[in-house]
């Protein structure tokens, strides 16, 4: 009976290291802004409650969606460019970018909505924190589209360096991490009662 080989697969972690230190970095950042949140939250849990369901959650849900379909886009886009299928990498990247653009969209309304409702943020801790947190997310996701507009365009790409490959999928990294944390500030803001 022969045995057979096992294919040797070379693993290894997307990007470069000095990535990993900037994300990691950015999620402790984080982290210690949603430390802050509940310690307040827990000085005033009535203010912190009211002030939560005046936000738009269908809003949120969708925002939500967006991005977890925008980033599904990055992985696409990231296994169709290592396949050498550019048409596909080009049209995921694409959508990408217009999710995370129709993101930024839908914050801004809910921005606009909450302001005319006197809901701004000199109302009360909770929206002060609100427009805070989702401001800073708000500019990740700005820095994003722009990490997503250099990924698409390394698509047309048709030899890709070692070097490149790293930083495009470093950009791919950042825009999950931007997903990522708005799942927490969802979670945060909007459900958390």
């Amino acid at each position: 009976m022969s045995a057979m080989a096992t294919p040797i697969v070379n693993r290894r972690i997307p990007g470069e290291s000095g990535t990993w230190v900037f994300l990691f970095g950015d999620m402790l950042l984080f982290g210690a802004f949603f430390v802050t949140f509940l310690v307040e939250r827990a000085t005033a849990p009535e203010v912190f409650d009211a002030a939560r369901t005046t936000l738009h959650i269908g809003v949120g849900v969708t925002n939500t969606l967006v991005l977890l379909t925008s980033s599904l886009c990055a992985v696409l886009t990231i296994n169709a460019m290592r396949a050498n299928q550019h048409a596909i990498a080009t049209r995921s990247a694409a959508a990408a970018t217009v999710l995370g653009m129709t993101f930024i969209a839908l914050k801004v309304y809910e921005y606009v909505s909450l302001g005319a409702a006197g809901h701004g943020p000199g109302a009360n801790d909770f929206y002060l924190y609100y427009f805070i947190l989702t401001g800073l997310h708000l500019f990740h996701v700005c820095l994003g589209l722009g990490a997503l507009s250099f990924v698409l365009s390394q698509t047309r790409r048709h030899d890709l360096s070692d070097t490149r490959t790293a930083l495009v999928e470093g950009a791919a990294c950042f825009w999950h991490l931007v997903d990522l944390l708005w799942i927490f500030l969802f979670a945060l803001l909007y459900l958390v009662s």
